[in-house]
């Protein structure tokens, strides 16, 4: 099968199981699933709810609509207090956007005292307001990014802010950051990246070409891509910038889950199952996962780190590839 191929069919994959974990969430709702709160620092306002879980992310994000901001997020009179003093913006993934991709992380920063936002980037006429986002080249995607980022510390007044991403949204922000955008960037977050490419380091190394400058997302997400390859050259991580990447072991679309990891300096890795081995998170999972999220506040504020959790996660789609508690 061409590589053409195989990228479309990821694409297609990647769309069919997100309609699947609709139709399950649906049902999980409707039988009285429950929505817990994630670990998050108290507020001094009554705490929004936190959902842990990705099946009640997928059907809230369903029930308000793609042109709804996920809750906690887009207070565009909010000020960064001298606690955070850095504004957040989440940066959802490939065929994903702003509010079904950030259910969890909206409302459990906005608890933790942080002024949270997150666009939609992408869409194929650059609708903001989307259904389905990051089908554009990455490189254009930056330029919608870069905009948000100047308007968010225009109405914060911050000069400088994080990044909290997740797979495209965990790759194509790095590229953001080193290609100008590091003077307004503190931390740059990712969650599942593949800064490295699908197929990783090995694929790389074989030299072939594959795709040509501009293509559509879907076919830059490859190790030899001219994305991936410029992305690499010379270093992914610019001095000034705190990085932290956080991956895990079952992650069925990044393959394999360690394209996301980066050994440079500046730079921290993190897989889930060294801190929680029946944690089975997946590609989409990652987003609601209680260890994540606990790395993530971790990583926002590494002077006022807590504990990460450990229970029982399960993946998005399927069973745990060890079974429970492997």
């Amino acid at each position: 099968m061409g590589i053409r191929k195989i990228i479309r069919k990821n694409a297609n994959m990647t769309r069919a199981l997100r309609l699947g974990v609709l139709a399950t969430a649906m049902a999980a709702v409707l039988q009285g699933g429950v929505v817990a709160t994630a670990h998050a620092d108290p507020a001094p306002e009554l705490p929004l709810p936190v959902p842990n879980q990705f099946l009640i992310d997928a059907i809230r994000g369903a029930l308000q609509g793609p042109a709804a901001s996920p809750p906690g997020t887009n207070d565009w009179s909010c000020k960064p207090s001298a606690a955070h003093p850095e504004p957040v913006i989440l940066i959802h993934g490939f065929l994903a956007n702003r509010n079904d991709n950030w259910q969890t992380y909206g409302p459990l920063l906005k608890n933790s005292g942080y002024c949270v936002f997150a666009l939609t980037y992408g869409s194929p006429d650059g609708n903001p307001d989307a259904l389905i986002g990051g089908l554009a080249p990455m490189e254009t995607s930056t330029a919608t990014l870069d905009a948000f980022v100047d308007r968010v510390r225009q109405a914060t007044g911050a000069p400088k802010v994080a990044l909290v991403g997740h797979s495209e949204g965990a790759t194509m922000p790095y590229w953001y950051i080193k290609s100008g955008g590091a003077p307004k960037v503190s931390k740059m977050i990712g969650l599942a990246p593949a800064v490295h490419g699908l197929g990783g380091q090995e694929l790389a190394a074989t030299g072939i070409d594959t795709g040509s400058a501009g293509d559509p997302s879907a076919f830059q997400f490859l190790a030899t891509s001219p994305f991936i390859r410029q992305l690499n050259a010379g270093g992914i991580t610019v001095p000034g910038v705190a990085y932290t990447q956080i991956v895990t072991r079952y992650d069925e679309m990044i393959l394999p889950y360690t394209a996301g990891i980066i050994t440079e300096p500046g730079s921290i890795n993190h897989t889930v199952q060294d801190f929680c081995p029946q944690d089975f998170a997946d590609h989409l999972s990652i987003n609601s996962d209680p260890t994540t999220a606990q790395l993530v506040l971790n990583a926002l504020d590494p002077a006022n780190t807590r504990p990460v959790p450990c229970t029982l996660v399960l993946p998005a789609i399927g069973v745990p590839p060890s079974g429970l508690g492997g």
